[in-house]
C-alpha cells in the first residue's frame, strides 16, 4: 500500500494500474515510459506493458525487440527496477488455454494450424480479454505474500480505440455467458473500474489531440472508469508574449544585433512573429479547453535533440512532483 512517506517523495500516483493513451503521434510510449521510470523512485518494481505490437519500448531504450516475457530495461540512482513485457494475443491465448485448460503441447498444436489466430481474428473482442487479462494478472500478482510489482503501465491503445479496448465486459457478452472467458473478463473488468486503475490521456496543445482528450475522457468517464492526469507532451515555453512587432521595432533589434536591416528581411521576420503570437493565443485557447475537463493538467516540456535516458529521467522528475 502508499503510505505517507510515499507521498512526501512525490509518488502522488497512488493508482497501481496506469493506462497510457493518446491520439497517435503524441509520445504515449515516451510518457507512459517515463512514468514507469518515475513510479521505480525509490527502490520500487514496476512493469512496462505494450501491447500493440510495435515494439516501441524496445526502440525507445534501445534494445532489440522485446519477447513474450518479463525483462528489465532500466533501473533508477536509488535501486528502483523498470521490467517491460511486449504482449503477444497469440502467446497469451496459448498461456490462457494451459492455465485453464491444461492444454500445453495440444495448444502449441492449434498454434501450427492456425487455430490461434482464426480463433483472435473472429472474436476481436477475445484479443482484448487477453491482453488486459495478462496485464491484470500482472497487477494482481504476488509472491511471498507481497506483490511483485509496486505499480503496472500500460502502453494502451490510441484515444480512438481505448473505450472499447478497456470495456471488456461489453465485448466478452457476444463471446461467453460463463467459463473461464467470462470470469476472466468480469474480473479485469472489476480492477478497471477500480480506484486500483488511473487512465492518463497524453495530448499536444494542438486542436485535433485536444478533441480527442475531450471525447475520450468523456467517453471512459461514461464507462465508469477512473481519470488520472492530462499530460500535455511536448509544451514549449511562449515568448514574443506582449512583443510588439513592428517594423519599427524589428528594424531596431537587427541594428542592434548588428545584422542586415533590409526591408525583405523586417518583413519576412514580422510576419513569421505575428503568426507565432496568433500560434500562442490558439494555445492559449486549448489550455483552457483543456482545464474545462476537470482533471489535473501535467505539462512536459519539448527536449531538443530528440528523446533519450537524459531526456526519460527529466520527464520522469516532472511527472513524480505532479501531485
Amino acid at each position: 500500500m502508499w503510505n505517507v512517506a510515499d507521498n512526501k517523495r512525490g509518488a502522488g500516483w497512488p493508482a497501481r494500474l496506469h493506462v497510457v493513451t493518446g491520439k497517435g503521434g503524441t509520445g504515449k510510449t515516451t510518457v507512459a515510459a517515463a512514468l514507469a521510470i518515475a513510479l521505480a523512485t525509490g527502490g520500487r518494481r514496476t512493469l512496462l506493458v505494450e501491447v500493440e505490437g510495435r515494439q516501441g519500448v524496445a526502440q525507445l531504450f534501445g534494445l532489440a525487440p522485446l519477447p513474450y516475457e518479463e525483462r528489465r530495461v532500466t533501473g533508477t540512482a536509488d535501486g528502483g527496477e523498470v521490467r517491460a513485457l511486449a504482449v503477444d494475443a497469440e502467446e497469451a491465448l496459448l498461456e490462457y488455454l494451459d492455465l485453464f485448460y491444461k492444454l500445453g503441447m495440444a495448444g502449441r498444436a492449434l498454434q501450427k494450424v492456425g487455430a490461434v489466430d482464426f480463433a483472435t481474428t473472429i472474436a476481436p473482442g477475445l484479443r482484448d480479454v487477453l491482453l488486459t487479462g495478462k496485464v491484470k494478472e500482472a497487477v494482481s500478482r504476488t509472491k511471498d505474500g507481497r506483490r511483485v510489482y509496486d505499480a503496472v503501465v500500460l502502453d494502451a491503445p490510441p484515444t480512438g480505440r481505448i473505450g472499447r479496448f478497456l470495456n471488456v465486459t461489453a465485448e466478452t457478452a457476444r463471446l461467453a455467458k460463463v467459463g473461464p472467458i467470462k470470469t476472466q473478463s468480469d474480473g479485469v473488468a472489476a480492477i478497471l473500474r477500480s480506484p486500483m486503475t488511473s487512465v492518463h490521456v497524453v495530448t499536444l496543445l494542438e486542436e485535433m489531440p485536444v478533441q480527442e482528450t475531450a471525447d475520450a475522457v468523456a467517453e471512459l468517464s461514461g464507462l465508469g472508469i477512473p481519470i488520472g492526469r492530462v499530460i500535455v507532451n511536448a509544451s514549449r515555453a511562449p515568448r514574443l508574449v506582449g512583443a510588439k512587432l513592428t517594423p519599427a521595432e524589428v528594424r531596431r533589434g537587427l541594428k542592434e544585433a548588428g545584422l542586415p536591416e533590409d526591408r525583405e528581411t523586417v518583413a519576412g521576420l514580422v510576419a513569421e512573429g505575428r503568426a507565432y503570437q496568433t500560434r500562442l493565443e490558439v494555445e492559449s485557447t486549448l489550455r483552457a479547453e483543456l482545464g474545462e475537463i476537470g482533471r489535473p493538467v501535467v505539462e512536459l516540456p519539448a527536449l531538443p535533440g530528440g528523446m533519450d535516458r537524459a531526456g526519460l529521467d527529466r520527464l520522469a522528475e516532472i511527472l513524480l512532483k505532479a501531485l
